[in-house]
C-alpha cells in the first residue's frame, strides 16, 4: 500500500504543479470543477445514496451549479471582489466552525443529521462549493500584475496541508500516545497534531523566505496556523461522515490513496478558510 501511495504521489504532484502554473484561470477553473464533480459523486455515498445512477446525477447537478455560477459572473474580474464569491467564502468560515462543533460533540451531534439525507447533502454543498471558489479566488489573485502570483499562493496552501498531514503522520507514529478525537478518528493523536503544526511552521518559514508571496510575516503566520488547523478539521469531518456511512475510503479512484475526497478533505477546509482570511479579512 505504501508503495502505491508513493508512486501515485510522484505522478500526481508534478501534474498538480503544472496545472497551477501552466493553465490559464478559466482552464484551471474547469479542471477544479471536474474534481469537485468527482468529490460530489463520492459525497453521495456519505449522504446515503447507494445507487450509482443517483450519485452520477448528484455529480452532474453539482457541475451544473458551479458552471451556472461561473457563467453568471463577468468575463473577468478579480473574483474575490464579487459578492457571490466573497459571500461563499464567509459561509465557508461559518460552516467549518459548525463542523468543529459537530466533530467535538460526535456521536451525540450525529443524531441531528444521521437520518437526514437533505442535511448531509447540504453539508456536502457547504464543503465542495466554497472549496471550488476558494481555489478560483486564490488562482486569480493578482493575475493582472503577475499571472503566477495566485499559483504561488495555491502551491503554498497545498504544501502547507501536505506538510501538516505528513508531519502529523510521522510524529503520530513515533510519539503518539494521546488520542485527538478517538470517537471520530482513533488513529489521530495530539502529538501528531503538534508535529503537523511544527511542519507547517517550517514550510511557512521556508516558503515565505524564498517564494514571491509579498505578505507581512505576521499576517502569513496567522493565516498559516488557522489554515493548518482547518486542514485537520477537514480530515476529521470527512472521517466522521465516513464513520456514519460505514465506509473506510470515500472511493477507490486513486491507487493507494482511496477516493478524491480522501485526498482533498483537508484542502476543502484549508483553501476557503485561507482565502477568506488572506483576501477578505487581511
Amino acid at each position: 500500500m505504501l508503495k502505491y501511495r508513493i508512486i501515485t504521489a510522484l505522478i500526481l504532484i508534478p501534474i498538480v504543479i503544472a496545472a497551477l502554473f501552466l493553465l490559464p484561470p478559466l482552464g484551471f477553473a474547469i479542471v477544479t470543477l471536474a474534481i469537485c464533480m468527482l468529490a460530489a459523486w463520492e459525497w453521495g455515498q456519505l449522504s446515503g445514496f447507494s445507487s450509482r445512477s443517483q450519485r452520477v446525477w448528484l455529480a452532474i447537478l453539482c457541475g451544473f451549479l458551479l458552471a451556472a455560477m461561473m457563467l453568471s459572473l463577468p468575463a473577468y474580474r478579480r473574483s474575490v471582489d464579487l459578492p457571490l464569491v466573497s459571500s461563499l467564502l464567509w459561509v465557508s468560515l461559518v460552516w467549518w466552525c459548525t463542523a468543529f462543533l459537530l466533530v467535538i460533540f460526535y456521536p451525540t451531534s450525529a443524531s441531528l443529521w444521521r437520518n437526514s439525507r437533505v442535511l448531509r447533502l447540504v453539508f456536502g454543498l457547504l464543503t465542495i462549493v466554497p472549496f471550488f471558489w476558494g481555489m478560483v479566488a486564490l488562482r486569480q489573485y493578482g493575475y493582472v500584475e503577475n499571472h503566477h502570483a495566485g499559483a504561488w499562493w495555491l502551491l503554498y496552501v497545498m504544501l502547507l496541508v501536505w506538510g501538516a498531514d505528513s508531519g502529523a503522520y510521522l510524529f503520530g507514529k513515533l510519539f503518539g500516545k494521546h488520542k485527538l478525537a478517538p470517537k471520530v478518528s482513533p488513529g489521530k493523536t495530539w502529538e501528531g497534531l503538534i508535529g503537523g503544526l511544527l511542519t507547517s511552521a517550517l514550510i511557512s518559514w521556508l516558503f515565505g523566505s524564498y517564494a514571491p508571496l509579498n505578505v507581512v510575516p505576521a499576517t502569513l503566520l496567522i493565516c498559516t496556523v488557522i489554515a493548518a488547523l482547518a486542514s485537520v478539521l477537514g480530515d476529521l469531518t470527512e472521517s466522521m461522515f465516513k464513520r456514519e456511512a460505514g465506509i473506510k475510503d470515500s472511493g477507490n479512484l486513486i491507487p493507494g490513496h482511496g477516493g478524491i475526497l480522501d485526498r482533498i478533505d483537508s484542502l476543502t477546509a484549508a483553501v476557503p478558510v485561507f482565502a477568506c482570511l488572506m483576501l477578505l479579512v487581511f
